[in-house]
């Protein structure tokens, strides 16, 4: 279905592919992954022609439809959520816009004398969106975009007036409705709350076509797909399996690589002693020179490369009172929308709470709520004895300072810390070499994550309210937050929707629900095998 045979690609002096080769047939799934910078987004870009390779072919079977869901998502607005979905399907859209010009054409009485060929033209109109099941479409359109949260209201409001994240999810809706022959989806995990999530996975899972997808989300990869395609050094590498499955397969292939070019290693410095210790002596001239031929002619093997891993370890937070923070008779509400009503909530030490609830439940609410971010309406709100508190939110990305760079702003946060210790921690959190000397304004959305995260860390807190920690990182510093935060000696309260960090750090979990607020008193794995379901309000195993 999908071939590049050979294909190489340069970036101005960046090599992205040396003759490179994989394939993706009908009904497979595959996962893409590489560091970052390695060049996923231009292979996406190559499969749809929107990039061609300097050398090499790219071949997609006659007649194939291929939908691309990418984080560049362009202008939409002037129209509704479903519209903007259904604009995606090709000619029912068209005669969808025909059909409300038409309307509006009928009841203008400036038009009254064309009535007849108006009416006529709508007829014809309509029967052709029949025939391509129209009206079909605007419900299939619904259940897309009710799988990924929207509200009725959200679907009919104007699209122009989302916020980036939702319109990420009209875009990838969008690509949903189309059921393309092959999906190529760059990071579709992103932006999607924990039952979205579950929702979308269900969905690729019957999906029938061919799936090219990327995502820092471990669990979300490895329920999904049956094969990896792994870009490193220019090449590309094919494995059969999910992400766990290719992670053994590497480390194995890694060490037998070591392996060979020790031995190989060990044969050349034996080779070379030999020749360095005859070379002056006229008797052994022809077996030196033997040897030096032999040398020349080894095909070298070259170490694997090996990735870097950056390992944080926490300093000791200063130990707090037993009771962490507590919540009594809280009321809270958003104009006329009630949050919470007599809401009593109680965090005591090295309690690891995670927050699970639908979209609107109030989830960052709870955690503002605790980190003094907003205030009840009514109620108290009291954080113990001792209590240090690190908050982790969106927002506090806007707060950067544009124009200082990584290491002034660490500098700035820890002017005593050292020079040393500041590029280590800006290791930690992916700031290798010259990142640290970038301005705060040209980084992405996961640098600055990363960075803010490190400013909290650094002289940790001994009590972290994190809301969505994880959004925006990659697996590799995902892992590392997760290794860290295990060895945490303080408490936790947090709102995540990557399953692998909410089962690694919890060991309590407040499930709030439209019925009232529910607490369990193991972490989200004995969750998960209480109620049979991974989010509150889905169905039980879905």
């Amino acid at each position: 279905m999908i071939r590049l045979d050979n294909i190489s690609k340069q970036h101005g002096h960046q090599i992205l592919f040396i003759d490179a080769s994989m394939g993706i047939q009908k009904g497979e799934k595959v996962g893409l992954v590489g560091p970052n910078g390695a060049g996923k987004t231009t292979l996406f870009r190559m499969i749809t022609g929107e990039d061609k390779p300097d050398d090499g072919l790219v071949t997609i079977d006659p007649g194939m439809t291929i939908g691309y869901f990418s984080q560049d998502v362009g202008e939409m607005s002037g129209q509704s959520a479903v519209r903007a979905v259904m604009d995606g399907v090709g000619p029912v859209s068209a005669l969808i816009s025909e059909m409300a010009s038409l309307e509006a054409a009928m009841v203008d009485p400036d038009q009254v004398d064309q009535m007849d060929a108006l009416v006529e033209r709508y007829g014809e109109v309509q029967h052709r969106f029949e025939e391509l099941d129209g009206y079909a479409l605007d419900a299939r359109a619904r259940e897309v975009l009710a799988g990924l949260s929207f509200s009725q209201e959200r679907m009919d409001g104007d699209v122009g007036q989302l916020s980036g994240g939702w319109k990420m999810r009209v875009a990838l809706a969008r690509i949903l409705l189309m059921r393309p022959d092959g999906m190529l989806l760059d990071e579709p995990s992103n932006h999607l709350d924990l039952e979205s999530l579950i929702w979308l996975e269900a969905f690729l899972k019957d999906y029938e076509g061919a799936l090219l997808m990327t995502s820092h989300d471990r669990a979300f990869m490895n329920r999904i797909i049956g094969k990896v395609v792994e870009i490193d050094g220019g090449s590309l590498t094919t494995y059969s399996g999910d992400l766990d499955f290719y992670d053994q397969q590497r480390a194995l292939s890694e060490k037998q690589r070591q392996a060979q070019f020790e031995r190989q290693q060990a044969m050349l410095a034996k080779e070379i002693k030999f020749i360095e210790r005859f070379k002056a002596r006229a008797s052994h001239a022809a077996q030196v020179q033997s040897r030096v031929k032999k040398l020349d002619k080894i095909e070298r093997v070259e170490p694997p490369r090996r990735r870097q891993s950056v390992q944080f370890e926490f300093r000791s937070p200063p130990r707090s009172g037993d009771d962490v923070a507590s919540l009594k008779n809280v009321h809270k509400g958003y104009g006329q929308q009630p949050i919470y009503a007599g809401l009593d909530f109680q965090l005591r030490r090295k309690e690891r709470w995670c927050v699970l609830g639908a979209n609107g439940a109030g989830k960052s609410t709870l955690l503002k709520l605790v980190a003094g971010a907003t205030g009840p309406d009514e109620g108290t709100v009291n954080v113990g004895a001792n209590v240090r508190l690190g908050y982790f939110a969106q927002h506090a990305m806007d707060l950067l300072d544009g124009d200082n760079t990584v290491f002034e702003t660490l500098d700035a946060e820890f002017p005593h810390a050292g020079q040393g210790a500041l590029r280590t921690l800006a290791g930690c959190f992916g700031f290798s070499g010259d990142d640290v000397e970038k301005p705060c304004r040209v980084l992405s959305g996961g640098e600055k994550a990363r960075l803010v995260m490190a400013i909290m860390l650094f002289d940790p807190p001994n009590f972290l309210v994190l809301d969505e920690p994880t959004n925006h990182l990659d697996m590799a510093t995902k892992e590392m937050l997760v290794e860290a935060l295990r060895e945490f000696e303080g408490t936790m309260l947090f709102v995540s929707h990557d399953r692998h960090f909410l089962a690694a750090l919890s060991n309590r979990v407040l499930e709030l629900t439209p019925e009232g607020v529910h607490v369990y008193g193991g972490g989200y794995t004995e969750y998960v095998a209480r109620t049979g379901q991974e989010a509150p309000g889905l169905h039980p195993g879905g």
